[in-house]
C-alpha cells in the first residue's frame, strides 16, 4: 500500500483541476462506493487533500456520505451529466425506437456512443430470455470488438481509422479480429453496407448487428444494435429492422435524407463478413 511519502510524491506538480477529477476518477463501475482511504489510494494523493477535495465535493453535491461513512456519486454530478448531448437527450429520442427493435425481436437492444477509441453505452433494453451480454449503461469496450464500435469506426475520421489499425488490437475470443488488415476491410464492408455484423468478438455465443444514427447535417452521433444468440442468428432478418430503428432515431434527431441517391447497402444483407 503506497505510504504517505509516497502519495506526496504522486500529488507533487498535479494541478488544482487534476487533484479534483481523480477524486472523481477513482469511483468507477467496479468501485461504486469507497471510504476516504480508498478514494486517497486510488487518486493518487495524500490523505490530507483528499479529505479536502472530497468535503468541498460533498458540500456542492458531486459525491453523498452514507451512514456508514462510505461515499457514492451524488445526485448533483449526474443532474449535470444529463445535460450532455450524447447522454439524456440522445436516449431520450432513441428510446421509442429502441422499444420498437425490441418488441420486434425481443433480444438485447443497445445504444452507443464513442469516446476516443472505445465505445460507450448510454442505453440498454435486456430481453428477458435473450442471450447474456456483459452490458451496462456507461460500460465501456474497444471499438473493434463490438457491433456498435465497428459502426462508429468505419464511419468515423479517416485518421482515427488508420491509428486504430495500427495500435494493439485486444482479443476477447478466438473470433476477435485482431488482424489490422482483416479490420481495415471490415470497416470498408460495414460502409459499403451500411451496418456492421460482430460474430462471437466479445463472447463466443453471441452476434450483434448494428447501423449507424446521424443528426443534422448527416454527422455521425451514435450506433445501435441487437445482440442475438450466435448459434441461431438469422442476419439478413435482424439487418432491415436495425436499420428502421437507426432511421428512426436518426430523423428524430433532425437527420433528413437525401432520397436523390442510393441507399447504402441498398444491395441487401448478403456478405456480411463473420468475424472468425
Amino acid at each position: 500500500m503506497p505510504t504517505t511519502a509516497d502519495a506526496a510524491l504522486s500529488q507533487a506538480g498535479r494541478s488544482a483541476p487534476d487533484r479534483l477529477l481523480s477524486v472523481l476518477a477513482a469511483f468507477d463501475h467496479d468501485h461504486p462506493a469507497l471510504c476516504l482511504t480508498d478514494i486517497s489510494r486510488r487518486a493518487g494523493l495524500s490523505l490530507t487533500t483528499t479529505h479536502r477535495l472530497v468535503g468541498a465535493l460533498t458540500e456542492w453535491g458531486a459525491l453523498e456520505r452514507d451512514e456508514s461513512g462510505v461515499y457514492h456519486v451524488g445526485l448533483r454530478l449526474w443532474e449535470v451529466a444529463a445535460l450532455a448531448p450524447r447522454g439524456l437527450a440522445l436516449r431520450q429520442a432513441a428510446l421509442p425506437y429502441l422499444e420498437d427493435l425490441y418488441e420486434a425481436t425481443h433480444e438485447n437492444v443497445q445504444l452507443a456512443v464513442r469516446d476516443g477509441a472505445e465505445v460507450v453505452y448510454t442505453e440498454w433494453i435486456a430481453g428477458r430470455s435473450s442471450v447474456g451480454v456483459h452490458i451496462r449503461v456507461g460500460a465501456r469496450w474497444p471499438l473493434h470488438v463490438t457491433g456498435v464500435g465497428l459502426v462508429l469506426l468505419a464511419y468515423g475520421d479517416p485518421e482515427l481509422q488508420k491509428e486504430y489499425c495500427a495500435g494493439p488490437l485486444t482479443s476477447l475470443t478466438p473470433y476477435t479480429l485482431t488482424d489490422a488488415g482483416l479490420l481495415r476491410r471490415t470497416l470498408a464492408e460495414v460502409r459499403r453496407s451500411g451496418v456492421a455484423v460482430s460474430d462471437r468478438q466479445v463472447t463466443e455465443d453471441a452476434l450483434s448487428v448494428a447501423a449507424p444514427v446521424r443528426g443534422p447535417g448527416g454527422t455521425l452521433v451514435a450506433a445501435v444494435s441487437v445482440v442475438v444468440p450466435q448459434a441461431d442468428a438469422q442476419v439478413p432478418a435482424l439487418v432491415p429492422a436495425v436499420r428502421l430503428a437507426a432511421r428512426g432515431i436518426s430523423r428524430a434527431l433532425g437527420w433528413q435524407p437525401d432520397e436523390s441517391r442510393p441507399r447504402s447497402g441498398s444491395r441487401g444483407a448478403g456478405g456480411h463478413p463473420s468475424h472468425r
